[in-house]
């Protein structure tokens, strides 16, 4: 094979390379309603005065507090959190409130089930006050245009990060039994 046909296949590869890790960098929302937003609107702009932007298309993330089918369709309350370069919500405690996603197609509740991660596009309807334990919610309503559930990412390792029980030469030391002290499957006696 010629060294410019190396070069060649070489420099394909790398391409594809590169094609391949931005197709998973891409947004999840599409490209038509991304144009639609005006970036400089925050949620907490919505939160305080849900009217005044009325119409406006959004692009909002968070995590699904409660759903439930109507004769509308399906309306979720959503607690809102921040979102990261694709719109996935960010795990961090961090929130400005909730918010509410009606769709207009009836969504399958045992699959868009309270905890998943959401980003909603959608256009602001107004506001809907609703109680919320003792006292009354304004809640902003967004009429959903695409609504992207992110995939559930298990974390559950036999092992915790920091757990020393994964060392083979750590079970047998004196230390260990001290710290972690072995399960007792005996009765108590009473």
């Amino acid at each position: 094979m010629a060294k410019s046909d190396k070069c060649f296949i070489l420099h394909k590869s790398i391409l594809l390379v590169v094609l391949l890790l931005l197709a998973g960098c891409t947004p999840v929302i599409s490209r038509q309603l991304r144009e639609q937003v005006r970036p400089d609107t925050t949620f907490k702009e919505i939160l305080n005065a849900p009217e005044r932007y009325q119409g406006q298309m959004v692009i909002l993330s968070g995590i699904i507090i409660d759903a439930k089918n109507t004769k509308e369709g399906t309306l979720f309350e959503i607690l809102q959190s921040p979102a990261g370069f694709r719109g996935e919500p960010k795990d961090t405690d961090k929130s400005e409130g909730r918010f509410l996603v009606h769709n207009d197609s009836y969504l399958d509740l045992n699959i868009y089930t309270k905890g998943r991660s959401v980003t909603v596009a959608g256009q602001i309807q107004g506001k809907r006050v609703l109680p919320l334990g003792e006292t009354e919610y304004t809640y902003p309503l967004i009429h959903a245009k695409e609504i992207y559930l992110w995939p559930i990412i298990r974390r559950d390792h036999p092992y915790s990060y920091y757990s020393f029980e994964r060392y083979y030469w750590w079970r047998g030391s004196l230390l260990h039994s001290r710290i972690i002290p072995k399960k007792s499957h005996a009765t108590p006696k009473k």
